[in-house]
């Protein structure tokens, strides 16, 4: 979970600059002018991130610090269309809690942030009662993460 925040904190200066890039493109005068085509490039923009550092290496910024690796089931780096996929499966971590707040009408800041967060723990949670404590998105895509070895210098 601890990288999963520090991800969230790298990909915002990314995200910044993907949308600073979009509004300039688009003369974007008022954040919801627009919004479905932000929201289009976001989702891509954040699978190009994720699908790169996964398929070259098996590391991003955040699991290199945190020494966690995304790996196929032969131990490998998966390739880009693994990498791809469970990208997509990853936002199992969101899309239940965004489903039950579009249902429901909600509109409160609290109330989407308590229903998002909930769905965050609930998902992480689920992890406990799959084989090897993955989470779904990985037992559907078939990676796992690792710990990867602290290196000794000497």
């Amino acid at each position: 979970m601890a990288s999963f925040v520090y991800e969230g904190l790298l990909l915002f200066g990314v995200l910044m600059l993907s949308g600073w890039m979009y509004g300039s493109m688009t003369q974007q005068r008022h954040a919801l002018q627009g919004r479905t085509g932000l929201q289009g490039v976001v989702f891509a923009v954040l699978g190009l991130y994720f699908v790169w550092f996964w398929s070259h290496g098996g590391q991003t910024l955040a699991q290199k610090t945190w020494r966690l690796r995304v790996t196929a089931a032969d131990g490998r780096p998966p390739g880009a269309p693994r990498a791809a996929l469970r990208y997509l499966l990853s936002w199992l971590w969101f899309l239940p809690s965004l489903a039950a707040i579009h249902l429901a009408g909600l509109s409160s800041a609290t109330a989407i942030g308590s229903t998002v967060l909930a769905g965050i723990l609930a998902y992480a949670a689920s992890s406990r009662l799959l084989p090897g404590r993955q989470f779904l998105h990985d037992v559907l895509s078939g990676t796992r993460i690792v710990d990867v070895p602290a290196v000794v210098r000497r």
